[in-house]
């Protein structure tokens, strides 16, 4: 089952994944939100649309911009509405 930890923490953990351009992607469910704040930042895809982005904070240590997700993605990109991908160190394991 796929699992994304960083700092010795389980961020996500689900075998509901989608994979879309080499990165899984986490049901909103699978989150464990005590983990993850709002970022201000933001990037756009030409075929998913704009990505939101969360930082991830484990025991006081903060990972900027870590996971991303996109809130209303276009239509090609539907099926990862709401779910969230990881980069930065994260580490994800299938």
């Amino acid at each position: 089952m796929p699992k994304a930890t960083w700092n010795g923490a389980v961020l996500a953990e689900s075998d509901q994944c989608r994979v879309v351009e080499g990165n899984y992607y986490f049901p909103p469910e699978a989150i464990n939100k005590d983990y993850f704040k709002d970022s201000a930042t933001h990037t756009t895809c030409s075929w998913k649309g704009v990505a939101s982005y969360y930082t991830v904070e484990v025991d006081g240590k903060q990972n900027p911009d870590a996971a991303w997700y996109y809130p209303n993605p276009k239509p090609a990109a539907s099926e990862i509405a709401g779910y969230v991908a990881f980069w930065r160190g994260v580490k994800v394991e299938s």
